[in-house]
């Protein structure tokens, strides 16, 4: 490897160390309430060095939102890429909590947080592989085709909004509450995200008996292959 070349791998690996540090002071303190110069303390660098990366604070988190977003879609199409249109929705659902379960700082920052405007790039906002709302919604209308939706569901964004609210509530809950307070019973994990998706599931399907064995399979399925469980490698980076 030249010397252009280890410089610029070193450009890029301090550029992820200024997002990666970024996104914990966003998720912690949150975006209004941290500066670049606290942002470049956390990594042992001065302000100047990370505006010779980004022009400002916005133009940082434009940048990890776009990151994040990125692999969270790439990580729904990768997990839901077989099985009939059923099956691939109630998976769906359980690669959003297991995003938001093994990756929480990356979920607060692009679900639970208030953020500047981040439009879609161009050819970003209606690509399935970038945008996982796309993603979704397709699988939404993959149902309503199916004639597996209740008779009076004909909007799939509709559909797909009023699931991913639900599955939302269980994500943010999980990420909020303690779950060692005194004063509530909290059940486990997988208990709670199981039985929100059936919840979630069985209000939209036309047979919610079969959607609700449906999603058992799924899940049976993920959690003996070890689907739910803490990762250790990171979500997959936008080139």
């Amino acid at each position: 490897m030249g010397i252009p070349e280890r410089r610029e791998r070193e450009r890029q690996a301090l550029r992820q160390r200024i997002l990666d540090a970024a996104r914990e002071l966003f998720a912690e303190h949150g975006y209004e309430a941290v500066t670049m110069r606290e942002i470049a303390a956390r990594i042992e660098y001065s302000a100047t060095a990370l505006y010779k990366h980004f022009a400002d604070k916005e133009s940082l988190v434009r940048e990890l939102c776009r990151q994040d977003f990125f692999a969270f879609a790439q990580r729904l199409v990768e997990a839901v890429s077989a099985g009939d249109p059923l099956e691939r929705f109630a998976r769906s659902g359980l690669v959003y909590l297991d995003f938001a379960a093994t990756h929480p700082q990356h979920y607060r920052l692009m679900f639970m947080g208030e953020l500047p405007p981040t439009p879609p790039e161009a050819g970003e906002r209606d690509d399935p592989t970038r945008n996982a709302y796309v993603f979704v919604r397709g699988l939404a209308e993959e149902l309503l085709r199916a004639e597996l939706l209740r008779p009076e569901l004909e909007d799939a964004d509709l559909v797909a909004q009023t699931v991913w609210a639900a599955v939302h509530g269980v994500a943010a809950l999980d990420l909020t509450l303690a779950t060692s307070e005194p004063w509530l019973d909290f059940r486990p994990q997988r208990e709670r995200f199981a039985a929100g998706l059936e919840m979630a599931l069985r209000g939209v399907a036309r047979e919610p008996d079969v959607a609700a064995k449906t999603l058992r399979r799924v899940l049976d399925a993920e959690w003996k292959a070890g689907a739910g469980a803490p990762r250790r490698t990171p979500p997959r980076k936008a080139e």
